[in-house]
């Protein structure tokens, strides 16, 4: 079985169904209402273990009474836990999501401004048995120490390039692997060519830039192109990029090519669109996706 090292932001996040989203002044009745763990690497350990990986997060939880969801969620899904605080007495990052009809979503979130994380320091047991290492750039203190430590050990370092954040220009210094959405701008980017050239200069190997139901575009080495997304019925996007980076790096670290892994992704997180919130593909008797972890 393959180990998988994901660091970065774990949530709570409360999901309203909406007919229409509230303008200003407004309010809306929900639909329906749900409380998921989440956060970009959350999403992707356990849709990385739920393919038949063994995932390891390192991530803030803390010890408040909320805590309990998410310590919950992980055990359920046999996420093995580094806490970068486990004094942190704080209420977790929760994040408010309205889902529309269509699929469409709006979040409010605090990330990972309001959460205080201890200095990170490496577990070399854990990074001893992993085959790459997952950062979303959230606890970027920790992410570069883990990144730093992974290519030190030539282990893969994958980054999930959601949008630029302070900090990002040194953790791309260790990262190999790129996939980024069309947010990610890096300072002076304008274009996608722009972004594409940039992480080039900075050493980054494996590129790929996500745009939702469109293609993904690709550079690995001297190679380029697109990776077709499947066109599925739409119910609801929330988490399919994290999605895409969870089924990515377990398709890379059981020794699928470069492209070969972006498009089980995209065949993953295209699935996951069929079904509301970020676990009910996985329960899908027609997911088209097999579970080797028995779950």
């Amino acid at each position: 079985m393959t180990n998988g090292i994901f660091v970065g932001l774990a949530t709570v996040d409360v999901v309203y169904g909406v007919d229409e989203f509230p303008s200003a002044n407004s309010k809306v009745a929900a639909r329906s209402q749900d409380v998921f763990v989440g956060g970009p690497a959350t999403n992707a350990s356990i849709a990385f273990g739920h393919l038949g990986g063994r995932p390891t997060l390192v991530t803030v939880v803390g010890r408040h009474a909320l805590t309990g969801v998410i310590m919950e969620e992980f055990e359920r899904y046999s996420i093995q836990l580094i806490d970068l605080n486990p004094g942190f007495d704080k209420a977790p990052v929760i994040s408010s999501i309205s889902v529309n009809r269509s699929g469409e979503r709006n979040i409010i979130s605090a990330n990972a401004t309001r959460v205080n994380a201890l200095p990170a320091q490496v577990d070399e047991a854990a990074l001893e048995q992993a085959s790459l290492v997952l950062v979303d750039g959230h606890y970027m203190q920790a992410c570069q120490v883990w990144s730093r430590a992974a290519r030190a050990r030539g282990i893969r370092v994958v980054l999930d390039g959601g949008s630029w954040k302070d900090g990002t220009l040194e953790l791309l210094k260790s990262v190999d692997t790129a996939i980024c959405s069309a947010d990610f701008m890096p300072p002076g980017c304008l274009t996608e060519a722009d972004v594409l050239q940039y992480l080039k200069d900075c050493g980054v190997t494996n590129i790929a830039i996500t745009k939702g139901a469109e293609p993904v575009r690709f550079v690995s080495h001297a190679t380029s192109g697109i990776v077709p997304v499947p066109q599925v019925k739409l119910v609801d996007t929330m988490g399919a990029g994290d999605i895409f980076h969870g089924a990515f790096c377990y398709y890379a670290s059981i020794g699928g090519g470069f492209v070969e892994a972006l498009g089980e992704a995209a065949r993953v997180a295209a699935e996951s669109c069929r079904f509301h919130g970020t676990r009910a593909w996985m329960k899908g008797s027609n997911s088209g996706v097999a579970a080797q972890s028995g779950e």
